[in-house]
């Protein structure tokens, strides 16, 4: 490389030593780049905030269901309280009966009557 090919960090602007391909001086240019770069991205504070409901939704069901059991009630008042967002799921789950379960990763829940949900835990395959 030739002193006027010389490449600057893409992050401060510091000039280069090093490897040909080099793009930062440091890791720490390096984090702080890739983090500008994600924070720019249109969509990823609104993907952020889903994620961080969905998360929540899970911890909350998670939360309800004690270790040794496989399933627990909740009424709506209840999770509601505790922050959960019914409009947030990962998936749908029917039974061969046309029960729907509605899951946050690997716990959901089960309408019944009366504003009551069960919940439960996915059963590791």
């Amino acid at each position: 490389m030739t002193a006027s090919d010389n490449k600057t960090c893409l992050a401060c602007g510091k000039t280069l030593k090093g490897r040909v391909d080099k793009k930062f001086c440091d890791d720490y240019c390096r984090n702080n780049y890739n983090n500008q770069q994600k924070a720019k991205g249109s969509h990823s504070s609104f993907v952020r905030n889903i994620n961080n409901t969905l998360l929540k939704n899970r911890k909350i069901l998670e939360s309800l269901l004690p270790d040794a059991e496989e399933t627990a009630k909740a009424n709506k008042d209840k999770l509601q309280r505790l922050g959960f967002h019914f409009k947030y799921i990962t998936h749908l789950y029917t039974t061969k009966t046309g029960k729907t379960y509605f899951y946050c990763y690997d716990y959901g829940y089960l309408p019944l009557e009366h504003d009551w949900f069960l919940i439960v835990k996915k059963k590791e395959e």
